[in-house]
């Protein structure tokens, strides 16, 4: 079964920037999906569970318009609560880090601007940890 890591955030910049460094890391290992609010990326998730393609990442902002990060990656974890879940963003509130972490949405918080290398390692740790997706 293929495995998709999905990137979401408004501004398409932050997307393209964080795919690029998501492919120069981690190759063709995964399919690389892009979403600019958290409604069109729920769909996107159903789309390529439906394709046969597991979900095993899902980065998103929290400040979008539409429904806020906190409240999509907690949707996403009770739907496939399997998936891992970043937050990457410089704007959350703490109360709104405190919701995602105490739903279990959460295995991991960082800020914007951020550190490329620190982002990757995070990620590669994630995803080659002793409970491999």
């Amino acid at each position: 079964m293929s495995k998709a890591i999905l990137c979401v955030d408004d501004e398409k910049i932050v997307l393209i920037s964080l795919v690029e460094q998501l492919r120069e890391r981690f190759q063709d290992q995964f399919v690389y999906e892009m979403a600019m609010s958290a409604e069109e990326a729920l769909l996107i998730i159903d789309e390529l569970i439906d394709d046969g393609i597991n979900v095993i990442l899902v980065i998103s902002d929290w400040l979008m318009r539409g429904m806020k990060g906190d409240e999509f990656l907690i949707q996403v974890h009770k739907k496939y609560p399997k998936t891992l879940n970043i937050m990457l963003t410089g704007q959350a509130t703490s109360d709104a880090v405190k919701n995602v972490k105490e739903n279990g949405a959460l295995v991991a918080f960082v800020s914007k601007p951020w550190d490329k290398d620190y982002l990757m390692n995070k990620i590669g740790g994630l995803l080659e940890g002793p409970d491999e997706v």
